[in-house]
């Protein structure tokens, strides 16, 4: 069917109409897997069950090494066609792109890797189907890192606690940010190792599956083979995609809500038999004030995805031309601020398709049966990762002052570390 046959034909189904936005062959071969995961969604909502078989599917599939290149064994499909496939899932179940995002932006730090041996040792175990997660986050200050890498016997080890750990349930390797008594460090700890508590007691109104809660590590043994960077914590992150490649994903993950609360309410609207409004008047699917509302919807859905969509493919540039050695630091400074452009609108418009979601049904709609509520939850906990108000800001200072944002070259942080060092002197 063509865009002007499925542009015209009301008939068409929410499936077809994704071909509006081109013929994505990997689309084609996962919508089954994402048709299954989509199945239990509500389920899993309802019963806190923890996704470990979706995402057992996913890596069944091959979803984890997509972006593993040929070279090392994966399939090395683009970042445009990544973040596509991404809004399929999130639209499935906003729970597995998070699950999965610290395994995805692992992929790309290695990329962005200059020592080939780490590359070959990590992707290619990636590429077996090996998945990580992260230990990265704490609930105290920005300067903290209570987690140490300590010597004891000759044996390395390490003892402390992490929190916001998404993903590490699920994971085969857990990414550790730890403190050595010099520096910080990252490490990479096999997720069975003795020691180990991997504890889901994330507490979060939404994204309830994705393993957030706390990572506790007690005596754990460590390899130092798999110390694979040491860094301060002042150090900026200068000249990489990672912070475009974190929120992107955040922004498809959205896309991909904003999708399910449309076709969500074409499916509820259809099958509904009990008037709209008024007794004895239309029923709602032929109610215009429903018109209006699966009108806006699917506009949204559209608008959502389409930002979505733009933004894969200017990181996919920027990741091209790094490659080809054609970037500078400007180049990710303009790439970030087109980041936090997108997530401002698509955090907007996503919570308002969540909400008007209700609209086509009234009191019907609030059944916990459907758990329709878990669009607005899942969302606004996904916006409110990483402040939007702030990025805001930073996006205001650039156009007028044209400073790059702080979180980006570490000023927060570095000011944070010279007023402590300048306390402890005195």
């Amino acid at each position: 069917m063509s865009a002007v046959e499925l542009a015209t034909n009301p008939h068409h189904s929410i499936a077809d109409a994704a071909q509006l936005f081109g013929d994505n062959p990997l689309i084609r071969r996962f919508a089954p897997v994402f048709a299954r995961i989509a199945e239990g969604a509500v389920e899993r909502e309802q019963h806190r069950e923890l996704a470990y078989a979706p995402v057992e599917w996913l890596r069944e599939a091959g979803y984890t090494k997509l972006r593993v290149p040929r070279q090392y064994g994966g399939e090395g499909v683009s970042l445009a066609q990544f973040f596509a496939l991404v809004t399929r899932l999130g639209e499935a179940d906003s729970n597995l792109p998070q699950i999965l995002r610290v395994h995805g932006g692992f992929i790309e730090s290695l990329l962005e890797q200059d020592d080939e041996a780490l590359r070959d040792r990590w992707l290619t175990r990636i590429a077996r189907g090996e998945i990580v997660g992260g230990a990265v986050s704490e609930r105290t200050g920005v300067t903290s890192n209570s987690v140490r890498l300590t010597q004891t016997g000759g044996a390395w080890h390490l003892d402390g606690e992490k929190y916001y750990t998404t993903g590490t349930l699920y994971a085969d390797w857990v990414d550790v940010t730890a403190h050595d008594g010099q520096s910080d460090v990252r490490v990479l700890v096999k997720a069975d190792t003795p020691g180990l508590e991997r504890i889901d007691d994330w507490d979060g109104f939404g994204q309830r599956l994705t393993g957030s809660g706390t990572a506790r590590f007690t005596h754990v043994p460590v390899s130092l083979d798999n110390l694979y960077r040491r860094y301060h914590a002042s150090e900026p992150r200068r000249n990489s995609l990672l912070t475009a490649y974190y929120q992107a994903l955040h922004v498809a993950n959205l896309a991909g809500i904003s999708r399910a609360a449309l076709r969500d309410a074409v499916a509820f609207t259809q099958t509904k038999t009990r008037t709209f409004g008024v007794p004895g008047e239309s029923s709602p699917r032929d109610n215009p004030l429903v018109h209006r509302v699966v009108g806006r919807l699917a506009s949204l859905a559209y608008s959502t995805q389409s930002i979505s969509a733009s933004l894969a493919r200017a990181i996919d540039d920027v990741s091209v031309a790094r490659q080809e050695g054609r970037t500078n630091e400007q180049t990710y400074i303009n790439l970030d601020i087109q980041t936090f452009q997108a997530q401002q609108i698509v955090i907007e418009q996503t919570l308002q398709a969540a909400t008007l979601l209700f609209e086509v049904g009234g009191a019907s709609a609030t059944s916990e049966t459907r758990r329709f509520d878990r669009y607005w939850r899942n969302a606004r906990v996904l916006a409110s990762h990483n402040p939007a108000i702030i990025r805001e800001a930073a996006i205001g200072d650039f156009y007028l002052n044209g400073n790059a944002h702080s979180e980006r070259f570490g000023v927060a942080r570095e000011q944070v570390l010279a007023t402590e060092a300048a306390t402890a002197t005195a």
